[in-house]
């Protein structure tokens, strides 16, 4: 039974959270980098994959390299792949010169597979008999409830939304609140599970909402708020709040 006090609804991001790239892009890009000649260190990864988390969350970086590739052409990607190489921890020489290759080969040979962590469905099956309100919020451009349905997770969900839909984006707080009132609870008592804390962290917390960082690779050490490495680790953290 659901206290009138605490959390009534539970929102997930979907792309790095419910659903899966493998291999990641950027595991693939950092490996092909490597063969190229580029030392890498976990610790190299680990930046990198913060980096990545930090540029796709509305972030200045992004805003900017659209303005200046606004159709997100073959320019946008080499500059994509040069931002990533620098993360990765090549100087802007080697950047420049690795990132034409290394877009070339991501665009010739990355072919990942979608796929749900397998404690996903038993979760959102828990939850669900438990009576929590669920539904998924993500920055895409379009409505994605089809491939929901393709992943097996639709059921769950009382509805989707994608940011293109409302014209508001993580970590900007308007978008969890219009998720917020279409499942009629307020703010305080929602809560907000996502792999980015940049955008899904920093963006439910300015909204009010209790966020909760899905982290099983430890790339925010110091990120404030409850953390869980897969997914079983949610209900504990739903006891304790």
């Amino acid at each position: 039974m659901l206290s009138p006090d605490g959390i009534q609804a539970i929102f997930f991001d979907l792309d790095g959270t419910l659903r899966h790239n493998l291999p990641s892009g950027g595991e693939v890009a950092a490996d092909y980098a490597a063969q190229l000649g580029l030392h890498i260190s976990h610790e190299d990864r680990l930046r990198a994959m913060r980096w990545e988390h930090y540029y796709w969350a509305k972030s200045i970086d992004l805003e900017a390299d659209r303005q200046t590739y606004p159709e997100a052409n073959l320019e946008f990607w080499q500059n994509y792949c040069r931002r990533q190489l620098v993360a990765l921890g090549a100087s802007d020489g080697r950047a420049k010169e690795f990132a034409p290759k290394v877009s070339q080969y991501m665009d010739d040979s990355y072919r990942p597979k979608s796929v749900v962590p397998e404690d996903v469905l038993q979760l959102l099956s828990a939850l669900q008999k438990a009576g929590y309100r669920m539904a998924v919020i993500s920055n895409r451009e379009k409505p994605f409830r089809q491939e929901m349905e393709s992943l097996g997770i639709a059921p769950y969900f009382a509805f989707s939304l994608a940011g293109g839909e409302v014209n508001a984006w993580k970590p900007e707080p308007d978008i969890f609140f219009y998720a917020c009132q279409r499942v009629d609870v307020k703010p305080s008592q929602a809560m907000y599970v996502g792999d980015n804390y940049f955008a899904d962290v920093v963006g439910s917390r300015r909204a009010g909402l209790q966020p909760v960082l899905y982290d099983p690779r430890g790339i925010f050490p110091e990120a404030e708020c409850p953390v869980i490495a897969s997914f079983e680790q949610l209900p504990s953290v739903l006891e304790n709040l």
